[in-house]
């Protein structure tokens, strides 16, 4: 039988509606390679030839008559590289802007479902010679650090790329719809039992380390009704939750990774604590310019997920693909005056959520999720998407990237934005990657509930420099 879905990787699929998209993705730009103008065809070609290290680009989604179960991986008898490799131009001059412009109205475009589910849209006509690639994948088929694998697959160390002979390809049979239905009714009837051996391993771990297992069990148990309850208790802010429709803007930062490590060396902490310092900081600014009062009741929650795939692997809990992912809720001291200050509250919070293990396990939580029906599942799951404000203000997340520069086809890649996406009734997610030597800040907006989305990534950029400014 093909591959099912994880509780979780399948939540993606069930929360995406009309204006909810679910992909994530990358806004890469480039430099001319030195031989000549880039060859898009050869390009396109070098991709096909790769795609075996990435099986799944190659597999479509099916879903299970009736909802019995959750749906699968297929391939895809009719695959086409040129449906998936696609190749526009800016019109002259072919500014940033006009580019940022043009990624906005790529967001809105649903990947569609019966086929593979992710793009790539090769735009020349950028100024200074250069040419963007802008990736889409769908959130079903890999977590934000999995999608830094797959473009590393895609790209090269050196200007001349590696052989990667590539093996003939077959294509599976697809399963027929009893088939599918057939194998859901196996699954349904062995999960009860799955969740019994579970049980049963936990128990002898519990007679073989009675003590310490209470201990973890206590500390996931508080771990997770802490963060229930403090989910419980979020309020929307006006400027970030807002009704949103269809339409997005996008916005983007490019700043150096020796900046942020100046302010940790100064004040402490870890990058990613001045990251969140950062986005705090520009989101001060945001409310401030948008007559938000700013009390010490001023509360504004942010969602950090974090990977656990390393870990994952580790312990064979998941695969190459699929999602591996937890989650914390931070709140973001915006009312705090002071850059330091709010950096040190960072810092503490931060450092607070790792003992406590206050993180939200979405994994093993969709996974208790998964034992109950998939229509009842995907109904969850959709709920959750749609009131999302009423658990957090605004998703910020952080995926590190390669440190030394990468190349396409003998072009140098100069920067690489994460694109991210916007939960309901959410106004702006910020995505953040480092990439040799530079940090660039990923936002993306509704365009009507967020017009003003350049002027955000300005304020991370004055919120970076009042922190460097505290550090020298």
């Amino acid at each position: 039988m093909p591959d099912r879905l994880s509780p979780l990787d399948a939540s993606f699929l069930f929360a995406e509606d009309r204006t909810t998209a679910m992909h994530i993705g990358g806004v890469m730009t480039f430099e001319q390679p030195a031989g000549g103008p880039f060859d898009v065809g050869a390009f396109t070609d070098l991709i096909e030839q790769r795609l075996h290290l990435v099986p799944r680009y190659r597999q479509k989604v099916r879903m299970v008559p009736g909802g019995l179960g959750l749906p699968v991986w297929v391939d895809d008898p009719d695959f086409d590289i040129h449906y998936h490799v696609r190749h526009s131009a800016l019109p002259a001059p072919g500014t940033d802007a006009v580019l940022r412009e043009l990624v906005g109205r790529l967001l809105v475009r649903h990947l569609d479902r019966s086929r593979p589910l992710w793009e790539v849209n090769i735009v020349e006509g950028l100024t200074g010679g250069r040419f963007a690639v802008v990736t889409k994948t769908h959130h079903a088929m890999v977590d934000g650090l999995a999608s830094m694998d797959i473009g590393a697959a895609l790209l090269d160390l050196t200007p001349a790329p590696r052989p990667t002979p590539a093996p003939p390809w077959r294509p599976e049979p697809e399963p027929s719809a009893l088939a599918l239905a057939a194998g859901a009714a196996v699954d349904l009837l062995r999960r009860p039992w799955s969740a019994i051996e579970r049980a049963g391993e936990a128990a002898a771990r519990v007679v073989t380390d009675a003590r310490s297992t209470a201990d973890s069990v206590a500390r996931t148990v508080g771990g997770v009704l802490s963060t229930g309850r403090r989910a419980a208790s979020a309020r929307p802010v006006g400027a970030l939750n807002a009704a949103t429709g269809q339409q997005r803007r996008y916005g983007t930062l490019r700043t150096t990774l020796a900046d942020h490590r100046k302010v940790r060396k100064a004040h402490g902490g870890t990058v990613n604590d001045v990251i969140l310092a950062v986005v705090t900081g520009g989101l001060r600014r945001l409310l401030i310019r948008r007559g938000e009062p700013l009390t010490e009741s001023t509360q504004v929650r942010a969602m950090v997920p974090v990977s656990v795939r390393a870990r994952a692997r580790e312990t064979g809990t998941i695969g190459p693909a699929g999602n591996s992912i937890s989650a914390y809720l931070v709140d973001l001291p915006v009312a705090v005056t002071d850059p330091v200050e709010r950096l040190g509250i960072l810092s503490a919070a931060m450092e607070e959520h790792k003992r406590g293990g206050q993180a939200v396990g979405a994994a093993t939580l969709m996974g208790l999720v998964g034992l109950a029906p998939p229509v009842l599942h995907s109904l969850g799951v959709r709920m959750a998407s749609r009131y999302s404000d009423n658990f957090y203000n605004v998703l910020v997340t952080n995926v590190p990237g390669p440190p030394r520069p990468l190349y396409a086809m003998g072009a140098r890649m100069l920067e690489m934005y994460p694109v991210v996406p916007l939960g309901g009734r959410q106004a702006v997610a910020v995505g953040i990657t480092s990439y040799d030597g530079h940090v660039h800040y990923g936002l993306t907006a509704d365009r009507d509930a967020m017009p003003d989305v350049d002027e955000v990534a300005d304020d991370l950029a004055e919120s970076l420099a009042e922190l460097v400014e505290r550090s020298d």
